[in-house]
């Protein structure tokens, strides 16, 4: 089977499940392991959420989990961090502090909207909205770098006024490419995120075209996470995964334990 490596618990703001829920759920799907990736996401936009991550009791627990399923089940412990340039300080301080086995860079927040909301979409297009939302990764690219593989590439498209119905590699292949480009100039990954069939998209994010052209650059460290918030959405879609992966190009993909990539043939 595969590793789901993004998933989210009580810890996380836009979650409430239960973390032995979770575990429970994965063993269920019978996935080989899993790593928690609760949200943190500093300076986030709206009045209404506040994306903060109680770190040391979410080391706490954690822990406490791992040591009951040791030797029968892998549990690991990440996080998801919510990228912006102006935290380029604030961020790899944090970081650093905990052991942390993976840490997922997300784009979640562009110049203070978040594209969940339909405020982000006012006064713009749609290929001007998404295509703000890829510039905007490149600015994070440039400010920071503490984090080992980049979350849902294509999160805007879920959210868009029409998802990803006029939405294709090709329209956006200048920014994409320069974006997978630095990924793999600064030796980082890519995840594929299964969150897009969930969300009724037809494809994960992002897209398969985007898997298979950070592969043609030589991109070759490649996650996998359904991005579960509830235990239902463990593993969401993954036997569609190994066929994805292999078409594009693929023949290992990537679990981060103690911040280093480990290699499982698909």
């Amino acid at each position: 089977m595969l590793w789901d490596t993004h998933m989210h618990t009580h810890f996380s703001t836009d979650s409430q499940a239960d973390t032995e829920e979770m575990i429970q759920a994965s063993v269920h799907a019978e996935v080989d392991g899993i790593c928690f990736t609760d949200h943190l996401d500093l300076d986030y936009d709206s009045s209404n959420e506040s994306f903060i991550l109680d770190i040391p009791e979410y080391f706490r627990e954690m822990q406490a989990v791992r040591k009951k399923y040791d030797g029968r089940f892998p549990v690991l412990t990440g996080i998801e961090i919510g990228l912006q340039p102006h935290l380029a300080d604030r961020l790899p301080q944090i970081i650093e502090q905990y052991p942390f086995d993976f840490v997922i860079g997300s784009s979640h927040v562009v110049h203070g909207q978040d594209p969940y909301y339909p405020e982000y979409y006012l006064g713009k297009t749609e290929t001007e909205a998404y295509r703000k939302y890829f510039e905007s990764i490149l600015e994070n690219l440039a400010a920071l770098d503490c984090f080992d593989v980049y979350g849902h590439l294509d999160y805007v498209v879920r959210y868009g006024p029409t998802k990803n119905e006029n939405y294709s590699y090709d329209k956006f292949s200048d920014v994409l490419d320069e974006i997978l480009r630095t990924l793999i100039e600064k030796g980082k990954g890519l995840e594929l995120n299964t969150g897009g069939f969930k969300y009724g998209l037809g494809h994960p994010n992002p897209t398969e075209r985007v898997l298979k052209r950070y592969r043609e650059l030589g991109g070759e460290i490649i996650t996998v996470g359904a991005d579960g918030h509830k235990p239902e959405h463990v593993a969401y879609d993954f036997a569609k995964v190994p066929e994805i992966l292999k078409q594009a190009g693929f023949e290992y993909y990537t679990v981060f334990q103690e911040r280093k990539p480990v290699f499982y043939r698909l």
